[in-house]
């Protein structure tokens, strides 16, 4: 059974942070706004801008609307700017498959084209990207503030890097999970928890979703 988190603060808000090339409609994104929906939380579900500095200065701002004691929560790279706001302002955070090293992760996509699926947006990556990100990694973290909730089948990152750099955080492992992380309705509970609320989700409740 996972131990409460160790601060005792509750959330006053929650900003989650979408994956690369992902957006503010993602199914994961609707599961949120749809849980804090329900236990009447503010919740900002931005469209993040495909460079990271840009990114990171978005949910900056947007942090400032959420009340003194936010919940962060992000998704693939979402999770490493999660982890970078998380460390800033000393916040707690969950991150769902998060990103370890993405500079490395993005050196093979520079001068790749991309589209994205929400917005029809057209961009390509850029060895800047990958400038912005080193610039961005946190040399080190508070493993006490954060909850992971990992994969054991991510096809797109290792489990093992997440759960080696933030060791000590309160760890969540799903057998078989894919880097969509796609049991994320059953663990909404969870990650509320973290923030200090008590979501209970009922049979017909923030109906489940592929992502």
């Amino acid at each position: 059974m996972l131990t409460p988190p160790v601060s005792a603060t509750t959330a006053t808000g929650v900003l989650y942070l979408h994956g690369f090339n992902s957006g503010a409609g993602s199914p994961k994104a609707v599961l949120m706004r749809e849980a804090c929906r329900r236990l009447d939380l503010p919740c900002e579900t931005p469209q993040l801008p495909h460079r990271p500095l840009q990114a990171m200065a978005l949910g900056e701002q947007l942090l400032e609307g959420l009340g003194a004691s936010p919940l962060v929560v992000g998704s693939s790279m979402g999770g490493f700017l999660a982890t970078g706001l998380a460390e800033r302002r000393e916040l707690p955070a969950v991150l769902i498959n998060p990103v370890v090293a993405p500079a490395r992760l993005v050196a093979d996509w520079v001068n790749v084209a991309f589209i994205n699926d929400y917005t029809e947006e057209r961009f390509t990556v850029t060895a800047a990207h990958q400038e912005e990100l080193e610039a961005l990694a946190p040399k080190r973290v508070m493993p006490s503030r954060y909850l992971l909730l990992l994969g054991t089948a991510d096809e797109t990152l290792a489990p093992q890097e997440a759960f080696v750099f933030y060791r000590g955080a309160r760890t969540i492992l799903h057998p078989g999970g894919d880097h969509g992380f796609s049991q994320l309705r059953d663990y909404l509970p969870a990650i509320l928890a973290h923030g200090g609320h008590a979501l209970i989700l009922g049979a017909k409740d923030c109906r489940d979703e592929r992502v």
